[in-house]
């Protein structure tokens, strides 16, 4: 709830301040008939309905959990830094196309020494607005705070072009405010995009970072039982909305009432540290006394991490007596699964004819 409180007011301040903005520089731009000023004042107005849309996200994104949607609505912020994308990009491109249009069809501007001003303090404003929006955005985990931050960044630079330009013009009397729109036009367009394909990571779904991972499985390893935590998936369904599934190799001796403490034990110390909820501990066992039993492992071992492919092997278990072996391997994505397994079904069952083998195919999701 404390998150929604601080997207929603600074958003309120984004869309108080671009407005204000908005209507300083339409007003200066069509005194001083300037395509540039005028084109800002645009852009400003692009930035107050983006941070209207982050509003709407945020509270749609907030709402709690139902029969029908268990895991809550977060994704919906998703979709509201897209759309807060595609306007950067579709203020970009119109950006763009008007800054042709006066290259081909110049009109040159009558620029007073207030227009210069008024742009000054409109550059200044934007760094303050675009920083503050930027930090809390990253603060609080908004991708659509974030995005708008960026922008009004890339609209302070954009102002100061238009200035620059101004300056150069009473200066030198070259008119450059239109190459200046095309060049500052392009780079909107290249962080629209950027931004697109940013949140498209989050919603199609993507690895999980390395430095989480490895804290996970270190708070897990730290278990005295645990020799390895691995498969580790994590699931997002909005910022810090985290869901995740691992599997951890424990002594074969070990009873049930044991291996059921030591879960939850986990799964606390997991969300503690974290703020990830732990919904699955899955269990691969592993011989504890019985020579054989490791001699085989090695010689498994060697025989798959042969191959590039193939990254790496746990949950490996023998049962002597009924003759089956099983173990699960990682692979990369440069080979398919029904391939490798193939593979290495063909090469442990010849080295160990008299075990029925089970493999488990691995993806490389996480570190």
């Amino acid at each position: 709830m404390q998150r929604e409180k601080i997207i929603v007011r600074t958003s309120i301040i984004g869309i108080v301040a671009n407005l204000l903005l908005a209507g300083f520089k339409a007003f200066t731009g069509l005194a001083v008939h300037s395509i540039a000023i005028t084109l800002d004042a645009v852009n400003n107005l692009s930035d107050a309905l983006s941070s209207v849309v982050t509003i709407i996200g945020t509270k749609l994104a907030g709402k709690s959990p139902d029969k029908k949607h268990p895991f809550g609505y977060g994704r919906i912020e998703y979709l509201s830094s897209m759309i807060v994308s595609a306007i950067v990009l579709y203020a970009g491109m119109t950006s763009l196309v008007e800054s042709v249009k006066k290259i081909i069809r110049p009109v040159h501007a009558d620029y007073s020494v207030l227009s210069l001003v008024i742009m000054g303090v409109a550059v200044a404003a934007k760094i303050v607005l675009g920083l503050y929006v930027q930090r809390t955005g990253r603060k609080v985990n908004s991708g659509a705070l974030t995005a708008s931050g960026a922008d009004a960044l890339f609209d302070a630079i954009l102002s100061s072009s238009v200035l620059a330009s101004a300056v150069v013009y009473i200066v030198f009397k070259l008119p450059l405010e239109a190459f200046v729109g095309v060049v500052i036009s392009c780079f909107i367009i290249k962080s629209g995009i950027e931004m697109i394909c940013e949140t498209l990571d989050d919603i199609i779904g993507k690895r999980t970072d390395a430095a989480l991972s490895r804290q996970i499985k270190q708070l897990i390893a730290e278990e005295h039982e645990v020799r390895g935590a691995y498969d580790l998936i994590i699931s997002n369904y909005g910022p810090n909305k985290n869901y995740a599934s691992v599997h951890i190799e424990l002594p074969d001796t070990m009873t049930v009432k044991e291996v059921d403490s030591l879960t939850r034990r986990i799964e606390r110390n997991v969300f503690k540290e974290t703020g990830i909820v732990l919904t699955a501990v899955g269990v691969y066992s592993f011989n504890t006394s019985n020579d054989e039993a490791a001699r085989i492992q090695n010689e498994v071992r060697k025989i798959v991490l042969r191959h590039d492919w193939a990254l790496q092997t746990h949950g490996f278990y023998v049962d002597l007596e009924r003759k089956i072996l099983r173990f699960d391997t990682v692979l990369s994505f440069a080979i398919s699964q029904e391939e490798a397994i193939k593979t290495l079904s063909e090469e442990v069952g010849t080295a160990f004819p008299d075990y029925a083998l089970q493999i488990a195919p691995d993806v490389d999701v996480s570190e």
